[in-house]
């Protein structure tokens, strides 16, 4: 198992303040939605008020189909921002994800990834968080269930970064034999397990391998929003190894395209959208691809470093631009909208 100790806290602390600072190499890679075009309803015959964005997740009812996905890990000004999306979560009535637990599990505190974010978010759906390459480094079952427990998650991500390991200095290079591990930590978990990308994409097989072996939540987490290989190299002092990982700024599957061959190859799958999404409009065009849910992360984190009525205040501007596609498209709720109608990408 890796050791604890200051390497991987300093590490997210210091991914916390290139995001926040914005000094990573902006990708011109788009989300790909920009392709999704809804064609508008002038007499939509519906009342904006009773249009229903709710559904469920996790054996939840939630109020919108929005995520706030993964954003910190290990530093101690990440206790704030997590309670902050806690209190906003909960509020609001969506789930969210927390950072990585590997820093909370090997140092045995929790710092700020325990039970008070359940007692802060009774009611919502919680999502723990592991990254894959620990299982090649003495974590299994025994790690992933103390995450789940730590704070009483209703799932557990897995979350798959590849590029980033490879191109980080100190990154965990062998990643032999970890679709059989993921696997069995998801046969021996009570809750159940969900896989994500950080920014690169899930292609449509790799989707239906997992499925296949019965782990059936798939975030996309394409590209077009926050590029790991970027943030990476934003953290360098080596110039040569900076280059090297900002070659990659725009590498990945966009995340409408994941989440439309990932759909179509996963009929029965929950698929979740995460990569650039910025706005309750590109919520409204994920769930059009096939998305169930939405994910936003990056562009949220100065919100949460804020205060949870800034999160608040983001998301219900999201809602109701959300609410509002839904009544331009003649769509009194998401079912409606999963086949509104469209000039450009998936059609029936």
């Amino acid at each position: 198992m890796g050791t604890a100790g200051e390497m991987p806290t300093n590490r997210k602390d210091e991914h916390l303040s290139v995001v926040l600072g914005r000094r990573q190499k902006q990708t011109t890679k788009t989300n790909g939605f920009e392709r999704i075009e809804f064609i508008h309803c002038a007499l939509p015959e519906l009342n904006l008020d009773h249009v229903d964005i709710s559904t469920s997740f996790l054996g939840k009812r939630i109020s919108a189909p929005i995520l706030v996905s993964s954003m910190t890990g290990g530093p101690e000004r990440a206790i704030a921002i997590n309670e902050n999306i806690a209190r906003a979560c909960e509020a609001l009535g969506i789930p969210f994800a927390v950072g990585s637990q590997r820093v909370a599990i090997e140092d045995g505190q929790d710092g700020g990834l325990g039970h008070g974010l359940r007692t802060l978010a009774p009611s919502v759906p919680i999502l723990g968080n592991l990254g894959a390459a620990q299982f090649n480094c003495g974590y299994g079952p025994e790690q992933a269930l103390r995450a789940v427990e730590m704070i009483g998650t209703d799932a557990l991500y897995i979350h798959l970064n590849p590029l980033q390991e490879a191109v980080q200095p100190e990154g965990d290079r062998d990643w032999s034999g970890l679709f059989d591990k993921i696997v069995a930590v998801a046969e021996a978990l009570p809750v159940p397990v969900a896989v994500k990308e950080v920014g690169s994409g899930i292609s449509a097989d790799l989707a239906r391998r997992f499925v296949d072996a019965g782990i059936t939540i798939i975030d996309v987490a394409g590209s077009g929003g926050t590029n790991w290989a970027a943030v990476e190299a934003a953290r360098m002092a080596d110039a040569s190894e900076a280059a090297i990982a900002n070659a990659f700024a725009d590498w990945g599957i966009p995340t409408a395209e994941a989440v439309f061959e990932v759909r179509a190859a996963c009929p029965d799958a929950t698929v979740i959208a995460s990569g650039g999404i910025r706005s309750g409009i590109d919520v409204a065009k994920a769930i059009r691809a096939g998305a169930d849910l939405a994910g936003q992360a990056a562009g949220l984190v100065h919100a949460a470093n804020d205060s949870p009525d800034a999160l608040i205040q983001h998301f219900e501007a999201a809602m109701r631009q959300l609410r509002i596609v839904c009544f331009c498209t003649g769509s009194a709720d998401l079912a409606a909208l999963r086949s509104a109608k469209i000039r450009d990408g998936p059609q029936d």
